[in-house]
């Protein structure tokens, strides 16, 4: 069983990124593995802007990014990259905060234009924070992602694809932590 921390870097809190993550974590969860999540828009802003690496609240989530075998970090996509309130966080880490951690990026968008922001706004930071190995992200559409009776609801095709990225990342674990159980 690994240790994930599951990171949502939207600043909404009717979040589609966030749902996205809640769904990704469950099927996680399924396959044996211990889920915590961070949701960056409740740490304090001042904290975030002030760069008080010091406040407990950073050195909080930065004791979760540590004990962490593996990372999975979804952000919303604006202008092109990952939100200003992830990046506050990431600036606020360690630098080699990812070192050892196999990271899972996922990003979500109302356009296709912006399917290329993990590769060229996302991933080259994962990679500075030393991350051991980062499998293929994947963006999400705003539009696959809905809320049926209070649960988050991916779209058909969107959750198969989710499924097997989310299987990809939970193999690329296993190898350093054990064997999982088996999924449902």
């Amino acid at each position: 069983m690994a240790v994930i921390l599951s990171v949502s870097g939207s600043p909404s809190s009717l979040s589609r990124t966030s749902r996205l993550l809640r769904h990704l974590d469950e099927r996680l969860r399924r396959q044996g593995h211990q889920v915590t999540s961070l949701e960056v828009r409740t740490l304090p802003a001042d904290v975030l802007l002030g760069a008080d690496v010091g406040h407990p609240a950073i050195t909080t989530a930065a004791d979760l990014f540590a004990r962490a075998d593996g990372v999975v970090i979804g952000t919303p996509v604006y202008k092109a990259a990952y939100s200003g309130l992830l990046k506050s966080l990431l600036d606020l880490l360690p630098q080699y905060a990812l070192s050892g951690k196999t990271v899972l990026p996922l990003a979500t968008g109302g356009s296709r234009a912006h399917v290329l922001a993990i590769d060229y706004a996302l991933r080259p930071v994962l990679n500075s924070m030393g991350a051991s190995h980062i499998v293929p992200g994947w963006f999400t559409l705003d539009q696959d992602i809905a809320r049926e009776d209070g649960t988050p609801a991916i779209a058909g095709a969107t959750a198969e694809a989710l499924a097997q990225v989310t299987d990809q990342f939970s193999a690329a674990l296993v190898g350093r932590v054990g064997p999982l159980a088996p999924t449902g």
